[in-house]
Formats: structure tokens, C-alpha cells, sequence
């Protein structure tokens, strides 16, 4: 067993922002950690790098009980890298970027250059040695953050949101360095992401938090949303363009999810006829066994599930606007704020 976790809590003041019951991820597997803003991803990411320790409750580590003594934690650390979304590099060239954690654990110079370039080779930056890391793109400075991670040879890769904020295809350079890593060194990865697409490509396992518990049921497509009615309808608005209808009444702010297989796609051609159809772009198609998923941009991203033959029916390709059809039925409330 790579954790374990029992009744984690991690508070700020009087507010709770993770409260897991259990937890249990073995070694040697992609995890992928999914959930909305504000369910508690990056929290727990931080306890299980040691970044943070938590308010109450027991996390255990290759089955040692994790203690708050900061040298015990500065060891872990040793073993455990997170990835940021956001990585924090030094204004110098890439190798000295990626040489500086072997430099502070006394790795001789000539072993140092070696590890460094193989670490560039894996992600496929070993063209930018010499460029200054101010120089990169998005997509070049999260390859490097990997490659400076790669380095120090950890047992356990974390990444917070690693294609975020990069182009297409630094997102797909990064997934396949994702796998061949996990597939070369048998290396533990747990992945926090908001895309569900990128989990199904790449990880064995899913753990879920909402509201910054753990949730048996993976729901898709969460939105905060504020109800009003509109002609007797109850709708929840999603942004200031878009709304999606209720099966029930209810008031105030709420957090739902849409079914992914209840949202239907039209041509742009077809008659909109109904104000829960929204204009969106496909993004995105992915066969899904005798399914299609379709990531659609309407101002937030949507996924939708596709039965093969409805989407042979349809003709769409990628670039193409589209109307969304997300029917009441379709929509849960999973919580009420007001």
C-alpha cells in the first residue's frame, strides 16, 4: 500500500475543506483525482506530498505512519515531487533549472550532467538545454517542471492540473510522458485534473471529491448555479448566457451536475425552438466503446456521451457549433447553498 488515510481533516479556522473517512492508493498506479472547484483536490494533493499536514486523523505512507516532525517530512519530500500547474523556475538556463535539486543532494557534477540530460530526453527537451527558462512557452516550462522532477528520481509523481495551461499539443506530449513514465519505471502518478477525458486515457483508478468528501458516484459536468424562473420554469443560470432547466422548483444557489449521456447535440442547422438549447463548439471526440465522447465549449466545457449510432447520424467533426439540448431530467442537484 503507497497511503492510507483515516478520518483526514484539514481546517481553516471554522471551515472544513477535506474530511476523507478513508483512503487507500497502491503502489505502482495512475490515480486520477477529479472533482469541481473547491472540492478539495489540492488539499489533499498537498498532504500526500507533505506539503501540508492535516488538522486531525491518521495518513500512513508505505505503511509507516506519517508524524508532523519536519525532518521525518523534509525526508518524504525526497520521495515524493508534485508537479504545479503553475511551476516555479529560476531566471537561469534549463539544465541549471533541472540540475539544482541534484546539486542540493550532493550528486557529483559529471553524474549530475548525465542525469540531467537523460531527464530532458524523457520529456523531450533536450534541444533547450542552454535556453534561458523565461524564454519557454506554457506548455515547454510543465515539461521542464517534470524533467526537474524526473531528476530526483522519486517514487511518486503528483500534478496539479498539468495541461491547464497549455496549447494541444504540449497536452498530448505531456500525457504521453505521463504514460511512458508510469510504463518505464513503474512509477505511482496521481493525476488532479478537471478533465475527465484526460482520466479515462490515462489512469487505472478514479477517487472523486466533492465538497471536499470523497463521493462513491463519479458525477460529471458540476456547476454553481443561481435558480429564477422564467415563464413558470424553474432554470439554474450557469453563466450569464447560459441556463439549463430543473425538474423541481427550488431557490437560491445550488451546485448541480448534468448527465452526460442525457445532453443532446443538433446541427446548428436545426431550430432551436427551446431556451435550454445552447450554441456551443465541439472541442473534442473520443470513442468511447459504442460510445462517442464529445468535450463541447458553450462558454464552460460540457461533456456529452454519444450512442455510436446517434453520432453517425449527426456528422460532426471537431470546429463544428453545435445546439445543446440539456433536459431537466437530466440535471441533479447535489447541493443547495442558499
Amino acid at each position: 500500500m503507497l497511503y492510507a488515510a483515516r478520518n483526514l481533516r484539514k481546517t481553516y479556522g471554522e471551515r472544513t475543506v477535506l474530511d476523507i473517512d478513508e483512503l487507500h492508493i497502491q503502489a505502482g498506479n495512475i490515480y486520477g483525482l477529479l472533482g469541481p472547484n473547491g472540492s478539495g483536490k489540492s488539499t489533499l494533493l498537498s498532504l500526500l506530498a507533505f506539503l501540508d499536514t492535516p488538522s486531525s486523523g491518521n495518513l500512513w505512507y508505505r505503511g509507516n505512519l506519517v508524524r508532523s516532525h519536519p525532518n521525518e517530512l523534509l525526508a518524504l519530500r525526497r520521495e515524493v515531487i508534485l508537479v504545479d500547474q503553475h511551476p516555479i523556475l529560476f531566471s537561469t538556463s534549463v539544465f541549471k533549472n533541472v540540475e539544482f535539486g541534484l546539486k542540493v543532494r550532493g550528486i557529483p557534477a559529471r553524474q549530475r550532467k548525465r542525469i540531467v540530460e537523460e531527464s530532458l530526453d524523457l520529456v523531450g527537451m533536450r534541444a533547450f538545454i542552454h535556453e534561458r527558462s523565461h524564454h519557454l512557452s506554457g506548455g515547454e516550462t510543465q515539461r521542464l517542471a517534470i524533467a526537474r522532477a524526473l531528476a530526483c528520481s522519486p517514487r511518486v509523481l503528483l500534478f496539479d492540473e498539468p495541461t491547464a495551461s497549455v496549447d494541444v499539443e504540449n497536452q498530448i506530449a505531456i500525457e504521453n510522458i505521463i504514460h511512458e513514465v508510469h510504463q518505464e519505471k513503474n512509477m505511482s502518478i496521481i493525476l488532479c485534473t478537471h478533465d475527465m477525458l484526460q482520466v479515462s486515457r490515462l489512469a487505472q483508478e478514479t477517487i472523486f471529491l466533492f465538497d471536499g468528501r470523497r463521493s462513491a458516484s463519479t458525477h460529471e459536468n458540476i456547476f454553481s448555479a443561481q435558480v429564477y424562473e422564467q415563464d413558470g420554469m424553474p432554470l439554474a443560470k450557469l453563466t450569464d448566457q447560459i441556463a439549463v432547466p430543473l425538474a423541481s422548483s427550488v431557490q437560491g444557489k445550488i451546485k448541480l451536475a448534468i448527465a452526460p449521456q442525457s445532453i443532446k447535440l443538433f446541427p446548428v442547422t436545426a431550430q432551436a425552438g427551446k431556451p435550454q438549447r445552447i450554441t456551443g463548439t465541439v472541442m473534442q471526440l473520443t470513442r468511447e466503446g459504442r460510445h462517442i465522447r464529445a468535450l463541447v465549449d458553450m462558454g464552460v466545457p460540457l461533456s456529452v456521451r454519444i450512442p455510436l449510432r446517434e453520432f453517425t447520424s449527426l456528422s460532426i467533426c471537431v470546429g463544428d457549433r453545435v445546439l445543446v439540448d440539456c433536459p431537466a431530467h437530466g440535471v441533479s442537484i447535489l447541493s443547495r447553498d442558499g
